[in-house]
């Protein structure tokens, strides 16, 4: 049933999926799931390669047992009117997304975390409490998003670190895509000269080339051009009454007569 636990079958389902090299859309497809809860369960529970699910059911059951108390006092205390079991599922499927990109789960859920509240920052003390973690694990994560450039840190009026998710981390990634790419032409453009032009292995290496110099120029191009919308929308400051326009003179005429001017 859509929405509720994964039972052990389907979490064999999954297993025998992954042996079979499915994708996990179309595991989830197989069994009535959202995407986002196959690609959650897999990448918490080991990941495609390491994923085991009688470990994986064990695991969950550990979870539910230890979260319970922490996860029913912080469903008390919300006081934005959100769901607090609804929330944290969403930050976990985030954070497995930014995990299948390549972040550690620990730096994953750090990440996710500071994108799902509405300040956008939050202090090791409150992610340690949130995500039900040791101090250590915070410091470790935001030190290595820190070096990424894909969060900040700043102290707040009482003296406290913030760590600030930055606005910017799209297009910073999409960036760095490009830097990448950059290097792929390079080096396939190295292997042109070094198998000699005119040669199979050398054309392959040259269409590798234009075709990934095509691609970065694209993605810098279109990153530049939608960065503006990663950034928050002025303030548009209130009219006041020496800002609102005169009114022409045959409305004023008309306002004070009755009587629509001639020729009107």
């Amino acid at each position: 049933m859509p929405g509720g636990r994964l039972t052990q079958q389907e979490r064999q389902q999954i297993a025998l999926g992954l042996a079979d090299g499915l994708a996990y859309a179309e595991i989830g497809r197989r069994l009535d799931r959202p995407t986002s809860t196959i690609t959650r369960e897999v990448m918490r529970n080991g990941g495609p390669a390491a994923y085991r699910p009688d470990l994986a059911q064990r695991a969950t059951g550990a979870r539910a047992r230890r979260r319970r108390p922490a996860a029913d006092a912080r469903a008390a205390v919300r006081g934005d009117g959100r769901d607090a079991e609804a929330v944290r599922d969403y930050e976990e499927a985030f954070a497995a997304v930014f995990m299948q990109g390549g972040l550690p789960r620990m730096t994953a859920r750090v990440l996710a975390a500071l994108y799902a509240t509405d300040a956008g920052s939050l202090t090791a003390g409150e992610l340690a409490e949130r995500l039900q973690v040791s101090p250590g694990s915070i410091s470790k994560s935001v030190a290595f998003l820190e070096g990424q450039s894909l969060i900040r840190r700043e102290r707040d009026d009482r003296r406290r670190e913030r760590y600030i998710v930055d606005d910017e981390l799209w297009y910073q990634s999409m960036i760095a895509a490009a830097k990448a790419n950059e290097q792929m032409v390079v080096i396939a453009r190295q292997g042109v000269a070094v198998l000699g032009p005119g040669t199979p292995a050398a054309a392959r290496l040259e269409n590798v080339a234009r075709f990934m110099d095509f691609v970065s120029e694209g993605i810098v191009r279109a990153a530049e051009q939608a960065r503006e919308i990663l950034l928050p929308a002025p303030a548009k400051p209130e009219e006041t009454p020496e800002d609102a326009p005169e009114a022409a003179p045959e409305a004023v005429l008309e306002s004070a007569s009755g009587e629509a001017p001639e020729g009107v």
